[in-house]
């Protein structure tokens, strides 16, 4: 069995991970670290396990554990590896941004593998230390990265995509109030979301000579979890032979389905599937993705790139249905 702490766990992604990680067969919770409820049940943060799961938070860590999540926010992972030592088997997911970007990979000894199994499952499997990529960056890398590989992208891309709450946080904020929310929509860090960093490192990773504008308006949705993102640009070639290069990228990828109808978000929510349409209009190609913010964008990711370190088939544990209706 593989022996699991969760580092930050009152937030929504340690949340996801302990849902998935109580049927994962493979898998047992050593521990939950949580200062703000060391001692206290896990349903206290997490009110659907309750009657599910027997186990407390605690702030002391256990250094020797086969592999750590860390679900500290933005920019709180370095602090706390800084601070705290763990064993030198010990592999390390970060559900954070701190190591996504080549120039932020190498932190001490530790050198961090993007971990987007789309794009690097052979580092992945090898890999110690995994970057865990963000949301929106995973629906909009997953739409354009069969099109980079084929040398198809020569103009800008235009992306919108509107995202859950829950993208937010767990700590409550002016905009993820419910008063403010509900029937209420935005947009927010228009043209500069810190995930075209890492959008823009994986296109040039496929397609190094593309020097065109990803133009991207992020939005604040009126629902709780899941990414819709459509994105056109312009693209000469036929439908067809676009359709054949992505069912070939994604081949052997077994949570990404290419389509040519319309898709939406119920079709993919509490699960980690991927569902990419594909449609053509003149020379403009329309590209949507659909996700779940806090599976396939975080924690179900993360427990998919754990399958792979450990060896394990990749969709070991998330066989997981969606909301359907």
């Amino acid at each position: 069995m593989i022996n699991i702490g969760i580092i930050g766990g009152s937030g929504y992604t340690a949340g996801e991970l302990i849902r998935i990680l109580m049927f994962h067969p493979h898998a047992t919770l050593d521990f939950v670290y949580s200062t703000t409820n060391a001692g206290k049940p896990l349903h206290v943060a997490h009110h659907d396990l309750m009657g599910d799961i027997e186990m407390n938070f605690t702030d002391t860590v256990n250094p020797n554990v086969n592999v750590v999540f860390l679900c500290l926010g933005h920019g709180k992972s370095k602090s706390f590896l800084e601070q705290n030592q763990f064993a030198s088997h010990t592999k390390i997911i970060d559900l954070g941004n701190d190591f996504r970007l080549t120039k932020d990979k190498d932190f001490g000894s530790k050198s961090f593998i993007y971990g987007l199994p789309e794009l690097n499952k052979a580092s992945i499997k090898n890999a110690q230390f995994i970057a865990n990529p963000g949301c929106f960056a995973t629906a909009i890398q997953l739409a354009l990265l069969p099109l980079a590989k084929a040398k198809m992208l020569t103009t800008d891309v235009h992306i919108n995509a509107t995202t859950g709450s829950t993208g937010a946080g767990v700590t409550p904020a002016e905009t993820t109030h419910f008063s403010w929310r509900s029937n209420n929509m935005s947009h927010y860090k228009a043209f500069e979301h810190q995930h075209l960093g890492e959008i823009n490192q994986s296109v040039s990773q496929l397609q190094s000579d593309y020097t065109n504008e990803l133009i991207f308006l992020p939005n604040r949705g009126d629902f709780a979890r899941g990414i819709f993102a459509t994105l056109y640009t312009t693209i000469e070639e036929s439908l067809e032979d676009i359709v054949t290069k992505y069912e070939a990228f994604y081949q052997e990828q077994p949570f990404v389905t290419v389509t040519t109808t319309g898709i939406n978000m119920k079709q993919v929510v509490q699960t980690n599937k991927c569902i990419i349409s594909l449609m053509k209009k003149g020379n403009r190609l329309l590209i949507t993705s659909v996700i779940d913010n806090l599976t396939k964008g975080a924690s179900g990711q993360a427990i998919q790139n754990m399958n792979l370190m450990f060896g394990l088939e990749e969709t070991t544990g998330l066989h997981l249905k969606p909301s359907g209706f």
